[in-house]
């Protein structure tokens, strides 16, 4: 009987003597290290080129937008102002360039023929004069001063009839080419600028650069938006990766390719594997770590993204995410 006793005392301490062994064995055990990274995602801007005043808002906070859906409108009555200048200034160039291109009206080109006739005419009427004149001094009636007059009246008319002549035939000829190339460059370059005021005011109909979900919108309608100010920001979830922050001796846990299995809390205590895409040191703004003295340097901190291997419709950004490296 004390024999059973003894044996089950033995026993007892037996076991309490090797539950201590086995906890302090796993108390010194070392703990895998744990890193701690979130979510991130493909994010856009949609602003205008110009600026304006936000007039409506095609979609709220939380809304799903497609590529190329309209965003949001602006109202600028000072761009619409410098559309009707310009379509004013183009209205003008072709008109002139048309003008060029019709030449002198029939009427103008009879009114230099006219001229022209009349010149003539004048020119026949002093010819006769000189003749008489002439005469008359060669019979000594009259004085070598006004036969010189009436030959030189004679020459001038001779002189405006040929001018009027050479204006007559300008009117019947037209402008010239290189007249008639400036004026139509002119109304292409009139054109041009209703074409670029044009574009400008096209951009009052802003749309979606990208699909994705609304995230924020910064301005309101009746606001001011200024040019190249983005009036709302998208995120894309479809490209979305986790991001973590790693010292360089941790760096072979995180090659470009391996698969990470992680878990996010946020989305219970299921792991999921995602694969590393991408690997960069970070700026020397970045966290340094230093060493001791024997090994004698100070490691770098690389910025580290994992995509999902499958895609999870769950993730928002900034979830965190958490990987264990037991051999670290």
């Amino acid at each position: 009987m004390n024999r059973g006793r003894h044996l089950l005392r033995w026993a007892m301490a037996t076991v309490v003597v090797i539950a201590l062994i086995v906890s302090f064995w796993w108390a010194y055990q070392p703990a895998p290290l744990r890193l701690q990274g979130q979510i991130e995602a493909q994010s856009y801007s949609v602003a205008s080129k110009v600026p304006g005043r936000v007039a409506s808002l095609a979609v709220r906070k939380g809304q799903s937008l497609a590529r190329g859906a309209l965003a949001f409108t602006l109202v600028s009555p000072e761009l619409e102002a410098k559309l009707a200048q310009a379509q004013a200034g183009e209205l003008a160039a072709g008109a002139l360039a048309k003008e060029v291109d019709l030449g002198a009206r029939q009427q103008q080109i009879a009114a230099a023929q006219a001229q022209w006739q009349k010149a003539l005419a004048a020119a026949a009427l002093y010819d006769k004069t000189y003749r008489r004149l002439d005469r008359l001094y060669q019979d000594g009636v009259l004085s070598l001063q006004k036969r010189d007059e009436a030959f030189t009246q004679w020459q001038a008319a001779k002189l405006t009839a040929t001018a009027a002549q050479q204006q007559y035939l300008l009117a019947q000829e037209g402008a010239r080419s290189e007249q008639k190339l400036a004026a139509h460059e002119k109304a292409r370059m009139a054109a041009g600028a209703v074409a670029e005021v044009a574009a400008y005011a096209g951009e009052l109909q802003v749309t979606s650069p990208a699909a994705g979900e609304v995230t924020q919108v910064l301005l309101q309608p009746g606001e001011l938006a200024p040019q190249g100010f983005p009036v709302m920001t998208l995120t894309d979830m479809s490209d979305a990766w986790a991001l973590f922050h790693v010292r360089e001796d941790l760096l072979h846990a995180f090659q470009p390719g391996q698969e990470l299995m992680v878990r996010i809390p946020a989305l219970g205590s299921e792991f999921y594997r995602f694969k590393v895409t991408h690997v960069a040191v970070m700026g020397d703004f970045a966290t340094w770590r230093a060493t001791d003295s024997r090994q004698g340097f100070d490691m770098r901190t690389f910025e580290v993204e994992a995509r999902p291997v499958t895609p999870l419709r769950q993730l928002r950004v900034g979830m965190s995410v958490l990987v264990e490296l037991p051999d670290a």
